[in-house]
């Protein structure tokens, strides 16, 4: 004899069981900022040593020098990149991760490793 069900199956308990909606918010802006096209390009190469904007530059492949500004810009406004003017002749400019970046390429590191298990996630659908 089986005994019908009178309530949902329990789903397992996950890490988000003690999320709430801010955070989902909060999660949603640090993703966009970070989701915006050549912004992990350019965390990456600045966790693998670039610090000058031409070796950015370089790191990033397609990159324009205006479009490499305004992401260096945001990523500074968000407090992902730290900005310093050495005072030479020429001015000299070099760019670092802070901990709070250097935190947040580290959170990416699972979403390229899901990538890697599931390459089609990111492309176009076949027609």
């Amino acid at each position: 004899m089986t005994i019908p069900r009178t309530h949902a199956p329990r789903t397992p308990r996950t890490l988000w069981d003690h999320s709430d909606e801010a955070e989902c918010r909060r999660a949603g802006r640090a993703l966009e900022v970070v989701g915006q096209r050549w912004a992990p390009g350019v965390l990456l190469a600045l966790a693998r040593g670039a610090e000058r904007f031409t070796e950015i530059a370089a790191s990033v492949d397609g990159i324009s020098a205006r479009m490499l500004t305004v992401r260096l810009k945001q990523l500074e406004s968000a407090e992902l990149v730290e900005r310093t003017v050495i005072p030479t002749t020429p001015v000299s400019v070099r760019y670092r991760l802070t901990p709070r970046g250097a935190d947040l390429l580290a959170a990416i590191r699972p979403i390229a490793d899901y990538l890697t298990r599931w390459p089609d996630v990111g492309t176009d659908p076949p027609e």
